[in-house]
């Protein structure tokens, strides 16, 4: 009898945990995007509900902004792979209640191996790809060094165990792609299959659909050996060698020197007010912060309410702060730790003033240059954003890239992962733009363990030292200028936070000097007045794609994912 009884026992813990891994696993074929979300305790938008769903988790075990941030970032790197990958790296503002304002650089580095003239022929010009494609397109990794750092300062529970379980799961077992993913991966399967000579995951024979099972065995591997080891199950051991072997079979130039030496940076923030608001936001080697403060205040004195939402005046004066503030980007900024960039300066209040005095409420100022400056149209672009708040009152702001859809193409086969493109974030030869048309200097040429220049924008806003809005967005060079308007629409405007986020976006970038619009965008009547201030117009199908959160005087957080992106999705305690 006592037997039968254990046994019946056992039989039953077997069916408890067959049924909950059941209901575990069937929870990774179904999911729904929900874009805004309300809650009175505890908020978090990112790109996939699966992700948003595994910190969540963590919240509710106790957990801070900080432990939930990176149980999400390490399940976007299996659910998001084209951007929330660990082959990249990123940026962090976190808001410690009642504490410090830090932000984190985890941007990867050129490697030791790099040099300034290392895509270009021997007359001197590019060479098409080669800064974007490939092995030699690869930074030295940050992400995992990064997220591991965040977890050991400011964690609550500090347990990789518990906070990594869920990422592991996801590729272990797999989940169903959503339309977009599959839509993403057939576009790109041309690439894959050129860049990488050996079955992978992403590549099958027949064409990728909605609901489809994306399994990665690898990756679980890799982030098992994370899970356990830390910073050196990935930087060390296996996962290192199958990153160097990688670079070997493809003429690549990341070595152990390279992972082993490679340590994230905390900063000050960028920190500065408008209209009442403390914003922090990220230093350089982000141009972001900077960018934004300038614009913000070159825009401060000047009546943008009376100007009115989304008017040919308005959006002719935000313009023509966006366009002096990206031909500074575009001349003196770069990693600050190679290069003597004058910060202070930049930012004072008599410089901005100077730059303000230059834009003309009639007339657009044409972009000077010379000859060596050459213009490029935007092209795609991958990144992702994480905006949360937790139940104890912190806030973090995450951004983290491989740059271009799935980084490099390149896919390291034992490891589970794509490694970056963000070398081409380097001006790799002076007035040459990247892939986003942005142009740059001797400040952000290519050098030896170099972070290259970036825009990308975690950002905090504070009132009456409390969390007021945080954000940030995937979007490469527009990322700023969709930071900045969010910002605009909701503190001068009065939209609430979707108005805010959802509203069509325009962007001004120095060169290529014309005001890019989203499709659909202004009225004729609008854009023939900007035509005829001497703006040139052009299109694209959307920009950045913002993830925030508002906080209210009452403490009810509003979370948002934008409708640019059918994956976003906001979630709540």
């Amino acid at each position: 009898m006592k037997l039968y009884l254990k046994s019946r026992y056992i039989v039953s813990l077997i069916l408890v945990f067959l049924v909950t891994n059941c209901r575990q696993s069937l929870d990774f074929q179904h999911y729904t995007s929900q874009k805004v979300n309300t809650s009175n305790k505890a908020m978090i938008v990112a790109a996939h509900p699966l992700a948003v769903a595994a910190g969540l988790d963590i919240l509710d075990q106790g957990g801070n902004a900080i432990d939930a941030m990176v149980a999400t970032q390490f399940a976007l790197a299996v659910v998001y792979p084209r951007a929330g990958n660990i082959g990249g790296g990123g940026f962090m503002i976190y808001d410690e209640k009642d504490n410090e304002t830090v932000a984190l650089d985890f941007r990867e580095k050129a490697p030791f191996a790099a040099t300034t003239n290392m895509y270009l022929d021997s007359l001197g010009n590019p060479i098409a790809g080669l800064s974007t494609k490939g092995a030699l397109a690869a930074g030295v990794p940050g992400s995992v060094d990064g997220l591991l750092q965040a977890l050991d300062k400011y964690g609550r529970l500090k347990d990789r165990k518990r906070i990594m379980q869920r990422a592991i799961d996801l590729a272990q077992r797999g989940f169903a792609i959503s339309e977009s993913e599959a839509n993403r991966l057939n576009d790109f399967a041309k690439d894959f299959k050129a860049l990488n000579n050996y079955p992978f995951p992403f590549v099958k024979p027949t064409p990728w659909n909605k609901g489809d099972l994306l399994q990665q065995t690898k990756l679980a591997q890799t982030l098992l050996s994370i899970q356990e080891k830390g910073r050196d199950g990935f930087y060390e051991g296996d996962c290192a060698a199958a990153i160097l072997n990688t670079m070997e079979e493809n003429n690549g130039i990341i070595v152990q020197r390279d992972l082993s030496r490679y340590q994230s940076q905390w900063k000050k923030p960028i920190e500065f007010s408008f209209r009442g608001y403390d914003i922090a936001s990220m230093p350089l080697p982000s141009s972001g912060g900077m960018v934004l403060q300038q614009v913000l205040k070159m825009l401060e004195p000047y009546p943008l309410d009376s100007l009115g939402f989304q008017t040919a005046e308005s959006i002719h004066l935000i313009s023509e702060a966006e366009r002096n503030a990206y031909e500074v980007r575009a001349k003196y900024l770069g990693d600050s730790d190679h290069y003597n960039v004058p910060v202070e300066l930049l930012l004072s209040d008599q410089y901005v003033s100077s730059m303000r005095e230059t834009i003309n409420l009639d007339s657009a100022k044409q972009s000077q240059t010379d000859s060596r400056m050459q213009t490029k149209a935007l092209e795609s672009f991958q990144t992702t954003h994480t905006s949360i708040i937790d139940q104890y009152g912190n806030s973090a702001s995450l951004t983290i890239t491989l740059n271009s859809n799935y980084g490099s193409k390149l896919y390291v086969q034992d490891a589970g992962f794509f490694l970056n493109n963000e070398m081409d974030d380097f001006s790799v030869k002076p007035g040459v733009p990247n892939t986003y048309g942005l142009v740059g200097a001797k400040a952000n040429e290519i050098a030896p363990e170099k972070r290259m220049l970036s825009s990308m924008t975690p950002t905090i806003v504070k009132k009456s030292g409390e969390p007021y809005l945080v954000l940030g967005a995937p979007g490469g060079s527009t990322i700023i200028t969709a930071v900045l308007q969010v910002i605009l629409n909701n503190i001068v405007y009065g939209k609430d936070l979707e108005q805010s986020v959802n509203a069509c976006r325009t962007h001004h970038q120095w060169l290529p000097d014309r005001i890019l619009l989203e499709q659909d965008c202004l009225s004729e009547e609008i854009r023939n007045a900007l035509k005829t201030k001497g703006h040139k117009l052009d299109e694209t199908k959307y920009m950045a794609i913002i993830k925030a959160i508002q906080r209210t005087v009452d403490g009810t957080l509003t979370g948002v994912g934008d409708k640019r992106n059918p994956d976003d999705h906001a979630q709540g305690l």
